[in-house]
Protein backbone atom coordinates (compact mmCIF):
# COMPACT_ATOMS: atom_id res chain seq x y z
CA UNK A 1 0.00 0.00 0.00
CA UNK A 2 2.86 2.37 0.77
CA UNK A 3 5.35 1.41 -1.94
CA UNK A 4 6.21 3.65 -4.85
CA UNK A 5 7.46 0.67 -6.85
CA UNK A 6 4.68 -0.61 -9.17
CA UNK A 7 6.40 -3.95 -9.75
CA UNK A 8 6.56 -4.59 -5.99
CA UNK A 9 2.86 -3.74 -5.62
CA UNK A 10 1.99 -6.04 -8.52
CA UNK A 11 4.10 -8.84 -7.07
CA UNK A 12 2.43 -8.58 -3.68
CA UNK A 13 -1.07 -8.84 -5.14
CA UNK A 14 -0.04 -11.71 -7.40
CA UNK A 15 1.24 -13.62 -4.35
CA UNK A 16 -1.69 -12.79 -2.05
CA UNK A 17 -4.26 -14.81 -3.96
CA UNK A 18 -2.46 -18.18 -4.13
CA UNK A 19 -1.13 -17.59 -0.62
CA UNK A 20 -4.68 -17.18 0.58
CA UNK A 21 -5.96 -20.29 -1.17
CA UNK A 22 -3.02 -22.49 -0.20
CA UNK A 23 -2.43 -21.20 3.34
CA UNK A 24 -5.19 -19.09 4.86
CA UNK A 25 -8.22 -21.06 3.65
CA UNK A 26 -6.88 -24.51 4.69
CA UNK A 27 -5.72 -23.19 8.07
CA UNK A 28 -9.06 -21.48 8.65
CA UNK A 29 -10.96 -24.67 7.85
CA UNK A 30 -8.56 -26.70 10.01
CA UNK A 31 -9.10 -24.28 12.88
CA UNK A 32 -12.86 -24.69 12.55
CA UNK A 33 -12.66 -28.47 12.36
CA UNK A 34 -10.19 -28.92 15.23
CA UNK A 35 -12.16 -26.50 17.40
CA UNK A 36 -15.33 -28.54 16.91
CA UNK A 37 -13.56 -31.86 17.51
CA UNK A 38 -11.78 -30.60 20.63
CA UNK A 39 -14.90 -29.04 22.11
CA UNK A 40 -16.82 -32.29 21.69
CA UNK A 41 -14.09 -34.16 23.55
CA UNK A 42 -13.86 -31.86 26.55
CA UNK A 43 -16.12 -31.06 29.49
CA UNK A 44 -16.62 -27.57 28.02
CA UNK A 45 -18.72 -28.99 25.19
CA UNK A 46 -19.64 -27.27 21.95
CA UNK A 47 -22.77 -25.41 23.06
CA UNK A 48 -22.69 -25.66 26.87
CA UNK A 49 -20.75 -22.46 27.58
CA UNK A 50 -21.24 -19.08 25.96
CA UNK A 51 -17.52 -18.48 25.48
CA UNK A 52 -17.13 -21.70 23.44
CA UNK A 53 -20.23 -20.88 21.40
CA UNK A 54 -18.93 -17.35 20.84
CA UNK A 55 -15.59 -18.69 19.58
CA UNK A 56 -17.40 -21.10 17.26
CA UNK A 57 -19.53 -18.31 15.82
CA UNK A 58 -16.48 -16.04 15.43
CA UNK A 59 -14.64 -18.82 13.60
CA UNK A 60 -17.61 -19.49 11.31
CA UNK A 61 -17.98 -15.78 10.47
CA UNK A 62 -14.23 -15.33 9.93
CA UNK A 63 -14.07 -18.37 7.64
CA UNK A 64 -17.08 -17.13 5.68
CA UNK A 65 -15.61 -13.64 5.31
CA UNK A 66 -12.28 -15.13 4.20
CA UNK A 67 -13.96 -17.28 1.55
CA UNK A 68 -15.88 -14.26 0.26
CA UNK A 69 -12.78 -12.04 0.42
CA UNK A 70 -10.84 -14.47 -1.75
CA UNK A 71 -12.94 -13.16 -4.65
CA UNK A 72 -11.63 -9.66 -3.95
CA UNK A 73 -8.06 -10.96 -3.83
CA UNK A 74 -8.62 -12.68 -7.17
CA UNK A 75 -9.86 -9.39 -8.64
CA UNK A 76 -6.82 -7.53 -7.24
CA UNK A 77 -4.49 -10.21 -8.65
CA UNK A 78 -6.14 -9.88 -12.05
CA UNK A 79 -5.66 -6.10 -11.90
CA UNK A 80 -2.03 -6.54 -10.90
CA UNK A 81 -1.43 -8.95 -13.78
CA UNK A 82 -2.64 -6.36 -16.30
CA UNK A 83 0.31 -4.13 -17.33
CA UNK A 84 -2.11 -1.28 -18.11
CA UNK A 85 -3.15 -1.03 -14.44
CA UNK A 86 -1.63 1.97 -12.71
CA UNK A 87 -0.16 1.97 -9.22
CA UNK A 88 -3.01 4.22 -8.08
CA UNK A 89 -5.53 1.56 -9.09
CA UNK A 90 -3.68 -1.02 -6.99
CA UNK A 91 -3.63 1.11 -3.86
CA UNK A 92 -6.38 -0.15 -1.62
CA UNK A 93 -6.59 -0.50 2.13
CA UNK A 94 -8.75 -3.61 1.81
CA UNK A 95 -6.04 -6.23 2.58
CA UNK A 96 -4.79 -4.21 5.54
CA UNK A 97 -8.30 -3.69 6.94
CA UNK A 98 -9.18 -7.37 6.62
CA UNK A 99 -5.87 -8.46 8.17
CA UNK A 100 -6.38 -6.05 11.09
CA UNK A 101 -9.91 -7.40 11.65
CA UNK A 102 -8.56 -10.97 11.60
CA UNK A 103 -5.92 -10.08 14.20
CA UNK A 104 -8.64 -8.49 16.34
CA UNK A 105 -10.74 -11.67 16.16
CA UNK A 106 -7.71 -13.78 17.07
CA UNK A 107 -7.03 -11.61 20.11
CA UNK A 108 -10.65 -11.88 21.27
CA UNK A 109 -10.55 -15.67 20.78
CA UNK A 110 -7.31 -15.80 22.76
CA UNK A 111 -8.82 -13.78 25.62
CA UNK A 112 -11.90 -16.03 25.68
CA UNK A 113 -9.70 -19.14 25.78
CA UNK A 114 -7.54 -17.83 28.60
CA UNK A 115 -10.19 -16.27 30.85
CA UNK A 116 -13.13 -18.61 30.05
CA UNK A 117 -15.89 -16.28 31.26
CA UNK A 118 -18.64 -17.95 33.23
CA UNK A 119 -22.05 -18.46 31.81
CA UNK A 120 -23.87 -21.55 30.68
CA UNK A 121 -26.20 -21.63 27.73
CA UNK A 122 -29.75 -22.91 28.24
CA UNK A 123 -28.59 -26.30 26.99
CA UNK A 124 -25.62 -26.22 29.40
CA UNK A 125 -27.88 -25.41 32.36
CA UNK A 126 -30.25 -28.26 31.49
CA UNK A 127 -27.34 -30.62 31.00
CA UNK A 128 -25.77 -29.60 34.31
CA UNK A 129 -29.02 -30.27 36.17
CA UNK A 130 -29.17 -33.93 35.12
CA UNK A 131 -28.08 -36.31 37.87
CA UNK A 132 -25.20 -38.65 37.11
CA UNK A 133 -23.90 -36.56 34.23
CA UNK A 134 -20.76 -34.48 34.21
CA UNK A 135 -20.82 -31.28 32.31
Amino acid sequence: MATADPSLARGVYLVLEPGGWWTLVPLSLASLLTGIVQSLGTPWGLVRHYWVLCKLLMNLVATGVLLLYMQTLAMLADLAADPATSLAQLRTASPVVHAAAAIGLLLVALALSVYKPRGLTGYGRRRQGRPGRSG
